[in-house]
């Protein structure tokens, strides 16, 4: 029986469908799907969360209407610019995955100064996944070792899992214990494949914007409940991926 999450993923579903079951614009559903996250991130340290890793915006996310999608940058832009300070002085180091080569140049900078800015800080770790896919990563991961074999700066002998994953853009992050879904929803929609491979799946039929503390207390509760067995039926396996994770 699990004791703690040491890295918890949401896939934060629900903006839209929250903002027009109450006859708000889709934007006004983001917006409070930001206040949740702050909260989310909170209350993940009170319940001794080691990493956090959030779907923001995924690769697909592009082909939402334009007026939305520019709001979305925009209310990027602003979370980072603004609530990311508060998030800062709590001691959580923010990190983001995806790509960021079509996001605008001041989201860039934006986004390495608060990458800088909490670098140093030891609590939480909360990585958000923005313009990113799981499909896209292990294929962009699969092309870079296939040139370095080409080139001779890797042996093809030489590929293994630790290789791979070296290669993603989620090389930093340990492998995920709790994947929680708001918003219905049953699926992992492309969100971290490689990291997901025995994560416990929890969905919760609360959109993002209404989530709370205490849907997060019940979900790790329910997860503790569990046993993970990662393919086999011993203690061992367990030890092993608990390993695994204090090395990443």
């Amino acid at each position: 029986m699990p004791k703690n999450i040491h890295h918890l993923a949401i896939i934060m579903d629900g903006n839209r469908r929250w903002a027009h079951s109450h006859g708000f614009e889709v934007l006004k559903g983001h917006h409070q799907g930001a206040d949740t996250l702050e909260a989310i991130s909170r209350a993940a340290i009170d319940q001794k969360v080691d990493w956090l890793t959030v779907f923001a915006f995924s690769s697909e996310n592009w082909q939402r209407p334009a007026a939305e999608v520019k709001g979305l940058m925009s209310l990027m832009k602003r979370f980072i610019l603004t609530r990311s300070k508060e998030l800062i002085d709590n001691n959580i180091r923010l990190r983001t995955i995806g790509r960021r080569d079509r996001f605008s140049d001041d989201l860039q900078v934006a986004i390495d100064d608060v990458e800088k800015s909490s670098a140093m800080n030891t609590g939480l770790n909360l990585t958000v996944a923005l313009d990113y896919g799981g499909c896209q990563d292990l294929t962009a991961a699969a092309a870079q070792i296939a040139c370095e074999v080409e080139s001779g700066l890797l042996k093809a002998s030489q590929v293994n899992d630790d290789l791979l994953k070296s290669r993603l853009s989620t090389r930093v992050l340990p492998p995920v214990d709790l994947l929680i879904r708001t918003g219905g929803e049953q699926r992992i929609s492309n969100f971290l494949l490689w990291d997901l491979s025995y994560a416990e799946l929890h969905f919760s039929d609360r959109y993002w914007p209404e989530f709370t503390a205490q849907d997060l207390a019940m979900a790790i509760s329910d997860y503790t409940k569990r046993e993970r067995r990662f393919g086999g039926d011993s203690g061992e396996i367990h030890q092993l991926h608990m390993v695994k994770s204090d090395l990443a």
